[in-house]
């Protein structure tokens, strides 16, 4: 045990290091650049249209690149792709396995993803040559509960688990590409860069890691948090990351500046962050929450701007399309909802 409190010792001092460097190279703060900036008016959206379908908790999300479609995740056991135009069901895809907790839309639109409990990811095709959706490839080695999945194209999809590890795949012969291990907890979410190079990771050891797809490593480690890291997310240019965790707060980390630039936090909000997504310009930040409602907040000001109000229970998941034009929600109440 002597070496191990030893090595133990070193990590922390050098942590310490680590944290006096960050603080050294802190000419400002963002509360100081954004100063002279005014807040965002109140933001007040409609609910636009009700996706109603699914029979149980829907778990995730997930637009495609076109905007009009969306995948989503239930766990009555289907995965089903909407028209958000006009509510119709485009495909309704029966899973082997009910308990789903992810669901990825290709940017390709091509293809379809998801997983859960069964501790795999499923590949389906929506454009199969007989017009049916067929599991395409099942791409299993994880150990523990798949939590997130996120295609790079339609040859590659990066996974999230319980056992701590994010795993590259090569969905063409259904290997893994690349292990990305580090944290000491479930990872619960990850998300890609806007060039796709990097990916970042949320667990439920506190922090968040970005990683390098191409060599395979850890790039830069963020903490702060003081609960799990259930949602993440870039800040559409790239430059930083947004977390949401059960200790009821958001936060903004800048990759440049290696440190936590703002929280998002309200003395009236006790509950935990289950999802988040960014507006298009990245001025505002929509945060689901376990008391049923999505907050919008300021991300220069940390002032919370609006509020979606409509599900009747927990919102699991949210995501605003890649044409800013409109968020979606999805909740336990088995809706989803389109907001503008």
């Amino acid at each position: 045990m002597g070496e191990m409190e030893q090595l133990r010792k070193e990590a922390d001092s050098l942590k310490d290091q680590i944290t006096a460097a960050r603080k050294a190279v802190q000419d400002t703060t963002l509360q100081e650049a954004a100063a002279g900036i005014t807040v965002v008016g109140r933001v007040q959206m409609k609910t636009r249209k009700t996706l109603r379908g699914h029979l149980a908790k829907i778990y995730a999300m997930h637009w495609g690149t076109d905007t009009k479609l969306c995948v989503s995740a239930s766990q009555d056991g289907k995965l089903i792709v909407w028209d958000s135009i006009t509510t119709n069901k485009v495909n309704a895809i029966p899973l082997k396995s009910s308990w789903v907790m992810t669901c990825a839309y290709a940017p390709s639109g091509n293809l379809v993803a998801c997983g859960g409990l069964d501790n795999m990811c499923s590949i389906y095709n929506l454009k199969g040559k007989d017009g049916n959706v067929k599991v395409m490839r099942e791409l299993a080695a994880h150990t523990g509960y798949l939590s997130c999945c996120r295609f790079l194209s339609d040859s590659e999809i990066i996974t999230s688990s319980g056992d701590c590890t994010c795993v590259l795949w090569d969905i063409e012969t259904g290997t893994q590409k690349t292990i990305f291990a580090g944290h000491q907890g479930d990872c619960m979410s990850l998300a890609v860069s806007p060039d796709f190079k990097f990916f970042i990771s949320g667990a439920c050891d506190f922090t968040a890691k970005l990683w390098d797809i191409r060599e395979g490593t850890c790039r830069q480690t963020f903490g702060g948090h003081e609960s799990d890291i259930n949602a993440i997310g870039f800040f559409p240019n790239g430059n930083a990351v947004i977390t949401g965790s059960d200790d009821a707060t958001c936060k903004l980390y800048d990759l440049r500046a290696d440190q936590e630039l703002i929280t998002y936090q309200d003395s009236g909000i006790m509950c935990g962050v289950t999802s988040l997504a960014p507006s298009l310009s990245g001025r505002l930040l929509l945060a689901g929450y376990d008391d049923f409602n999505v907050n919008i907040w300021d991300t220069l000001k940390a002032e919370r701007v609006g509020v979606l109000a409509g599900h009747d229970n927990r919102v699991s998941c949210i995501g605003v399309s890649s044409d800013g034009m409109a968020c979606c929600t999805g909740s336990w109440d088995s809706f989803l909802k389109i907001w503008n």
